[in-house]
This record gives structure tokens, C-alpha cells and sequence, in this order.
């Protein structure tokens, strides 16, 4: 025995919001179950969605749970966080402290660098790309001053530079 659809909604219904709806894959659904609603067997709304059975069976749950926003494609939810709200504090804390190089062994954070401080910390294993994205999150970017002599005097480097030969300038024809 398949399941119901919702009783307060008609195929018209679901063929106007098929109409108005800006996402093609929900207009597909509703379609599906529009024809359901005339009569139609779900054989013949997995023939009209491009779909298999089971696949109808569960877009009408979704309706009958959440109305024609049920149909609309969201974004998986993917893994929660490794690093919850402690991590992540004592994460800025030492980022904004800096390494301490005798003790750390860097002279400037990197990001595979802070991934074993936080195992070495909290035993968790997290990946660079994933610490990345986290220190994104958290408002921290990739960028480092340039690295700089303590001893460089003030203006070496532009007496240094060259600039190449001096311009030629355009001969006058006689």
C-alpha cells in the first residue's frame, strides 16, 4: 500500500507552484506529484520525474513532512566540527601570541605547524586544509609580513635596487 499524499493540496496546486518555483529540480518533483494527484499510477510519476519508485516514495514523505519546500535541493549537512569552542580559543590565543621558537620549534606559525599543536594539545587530528578553513572562519588570514633583518638599515633596499638602463630619448630628424 503507498503512502498518501497530503488531503490539502490538488494537482493544480502543485502545478502553479511548479510554475513559480526557481529551482528546476522541485518544479520536476511537483510535477511528479501533481500527476498523482489526477489519477496518475507512481509508476507513471517515476516515468515523469525520470526517477525509480523508491526515489517517489521519497519525495512524498518529504512533502507530506514539509510542504512543496520540502522538494527543494538543500546543501548535506557534511561532518560536524572536530574543533568545538574551547579548541578554538585556545587556538586564537596562541595564534595571536605567536611561537615561542624554544619551546615550539617555528619562528612563525604554519598552518601544518598549528595542526600538531593541536594534537599535541587536545588529541585531535585535524587536516590542513580543514584547519585552513577554520582559521578563515575565525578571521585569521595567510598572510605574513615579509621577513626582514633586525639589523637592515632604513632605506638599504632602495639604494640597492636597479632600475635598468637610462631611457633613450627620441633622436629629432633633420
Amino acid at each position: 500500500m503507498p503512502i498518501p499524499l497530503r488531503a490539502d493540496f490538488e494537482g493544480s496546486q502543485l502545478r502553479a507552484a511548479a510554475r513559480e518555483a526557481k529551482d528546476g529540480p522541485q518544479t520536476r518533483r511537483l510535477l511528479a506529484l501533481a500527476a498523482i494527484y489526477d489519477g496518475a499510477s507512481r509508476t507513471e510519476a517515476a516515468k515523469i520525474g525520470g526517477v525509480t519508485l523508491q526515489i517517489v516514495r521519497d519525495w512524498v514523505v518529504k512533502f507530506n513532512a514539509h510542504g512543496p519546500d520540502g522538494l527543494i535541493d538543500r546543501k548535506a549537512p557534511g561532518q560536524p566540527s572536530r574543533l568545538n569552542d574551547r579548541h578554538r580559543a585556545a587556538l586564537a590565543a596562541v595564534v595571536e601570541s605567536g611561537p615561542i621558537p624554544a619551546v615550539h620549534g617555528v619562528v612563525r606559525w604554519r598552518v601544518i605547524d598549528l595542526c600538531q599543536w593541536v594534537w599535541d594539545e587536545f588529541q585531535v587530528s585535524i587536516a590542513e586544509p580543514t584547519l585552513s578553513r577554520e582559521l578563515r572562519t575565525m578571521g585569521y588570514r595567510k598572510l605574513s609580513a615579509c621577513p626582514r633583518h633586525h639589523a637592515q638599515a632604513e632605506g638599504a633596499i632602495e639604494a640597492f635596487k636597479t632600475y635598468g638602463p637610462p631611457r633613450l630619448q627620441a633622436v629629432s630628424a633633420i
